[in-house]
């Protein structure tokens, strides 16, 4: 069986972030699913859960999709790990 790739033991390198922005909108689970469903794109509950726990591998039009929803760029999404990889490759 085919073993997906890890970093930090996490299966995406945005979960935080996005627990981060959905409370700071006030979104709950099923809010941001539907949110998200309005714009064309499927995550229900409990794998949006599974995301922000990094249990799940977030699509790339999926990271759009949640940069659209939560109106900030995607690398907003990526900045927590961004900031993590530059300083451990920084020479």
């Amino acid at each position: 069986m085919y073993q997906c790739s890890k970093y930090n033991n996490q299966l995406n390198v945005t979960g935080k972030k996005i627990k981060e922005l959905r409370n700071k909108n006030h979104l709950s689970l099923t809010d941001l699913s539907t949110k998200l469903a309005l714009i064309g794109i499927d995550i229900p509950k409990p794998s949006l859960h599974k995301l922000e726990t990094g249990k799940r591998i977030l699509r790339d039009y999926e990271l759009y999709g949640l940069a659209y929803v939560f109106n900030v760029p995607i690398e907003n999404l990526l900045e927590n790990f961004i900031q993590e990889f530059k300083k451990e490759n920084e020479n």
